[in-house]
């Protein structure tokens, strides 16, 4: 299937896709704010440049887009266009997520992944279970988890 659109005006849309301040990671700083977290943003000095640092918890959080870290949900599409080249570019940032998960625990960081499906779409947590499970993470939790529209697990 060709694309609908040319490359220039493709090109284009795919630049305009924010790589911070996102509406998703907004909501998360909000619920973080409100649990009286004091925490750094995209942190440069840290493997994967984190979009939440809780030094004070040693704890990391990435905020992760289904289609772009490939996760296994509905949010989550195979492009009909130029398969090959996404599914490649896309598999890339799941190794190079890997790698920096890795690099962190190893320096001591606990990371907790919280998918976009679990902050935006028909299937979203609300705010409070989202808030109970990021504490519950944040001052309980041992180990990496990952945050999904089916609450939080280990990974």
């Amino acid at each position: 299937m060709a694309d609908v659109h040319s490359s220039e005006i493709r090109s284009k849309n795919m630049r305009a896709i924010r790589t911070r301040d996102t509406a998703i990671e907004n909501r998360l700083a909000t619920l973080l704010a409100e649990l009286g977290l004091s925490y750094e943003v995209q942190d440069k000095t840290l493997p994967g440049r984190p979009d939440f640092v809780l030094r004070q918890h040693q704890a990391i959080v990435f905020v992760h887009g289904c289609f772009w870290h490939h996760h296994d949900c509905h949010l989550f599409k195979v492009p009909a266009t130029r398969t090959t080249f996404w599914m490649e570019k896309i598999a890339g940032n799941v190794a190079r997520d890997q790698r920096f998960t890795g690099e962190l625990t190893a320096a001591g960081w606990r990371v907790l992944i919280v998918w976009e499906c679990a902050l935006r779409g028909k299937m979203k947590l609300d705010n409070e279970a989202l808030s109970s499970r990021l504490e519950e993470w944040i001052f309980a939790g041992s180990g990496n988890a990952e945050i999904n529209v089916k609450g939080i697990h280990q990974s």
